[in-house]
């Protein structure tokens, strides 16, 4: 398995080490002492799947402090335009955003630490994304920022009338009204 930084503090790429032949394929998708050899140390929690079709947008999601969450996202099958959005006050790329296509067939995942916006839209008929999480899911703690933010200037790659978002992800605030009380700990 390959880390792989991305100019972001703690926001890391993963690529895992797959094995094929003609029979198909054999990766380890997460390994606790391979991550930990490479100094992530993170207990995970929960798991969270989800299935979407083209075009289905969600995000930018994040919990509050002291519930915020680090997660592990991969996609099972299909394709994803992975984003996140740095929101830790004072990180060097605080506001900037990072993005990257995760899919079933590249394998790659995307390590997302605290203090960081997460979305994420379907680039494939459909697709399955799952994902890791260090803290458990806190409704009270919700916060999120509105994907079509000029100010983070995010090109989602799907037009915009093909975007499909929830009701509640369209009413989410744009970045400089967010709710954020993470601070970067360098």
């Amino acid at each position: 398995m390959s880390f792989n930084a991305t100019g972001f503090p703690g926001l890391l790429v993963f690529e895992p080490n797959v094995l094929s032949d003609d029979r198909g394929y054999f990766f380890e998708s997460y390994n606790e002492r391979v991550f930990q050899k490479n100094g992530v140390e993170i207990k995970f929690v929960q798991d969270n799947q989800s299935h979407s079709n083209y075009g289905v947008l969600r995000g930018l999601h994040y919990q509050l402090v002291p519930y915020g969450q680090t997660k592990l996202v991969r996609v099972l099958t299909g394709s994803v335009l992975d984003v996140v959005v740095d929101i830790r006050k004072q990180s060097p790329t605080f506001a900037k955003s990072y993005s990257i296509e995760l899919s079933g067939e590249n394998k790659k995942q995307l390590l997302v630490p605290k203090g960081f916006a997460h979305g994420f839209v379907v680039l494939s008929p459909t697709a399955d994304v799952m994902y890791k999480c260090d803290a458990f899911y806190n409704k009270d703690s919700e916060a999120g920022i509105n994907y079509k933010d000029a100010f983070l200037g995010i090109d989602w790659v799907v037009p915009a009338e093909k975007i499909s978002c929830s009701p509640k992800d369209l009413q989410l605030p744009f970045f400089e009204k967010c709710i954020n009380n993470f601070q970067f700990e360098g």
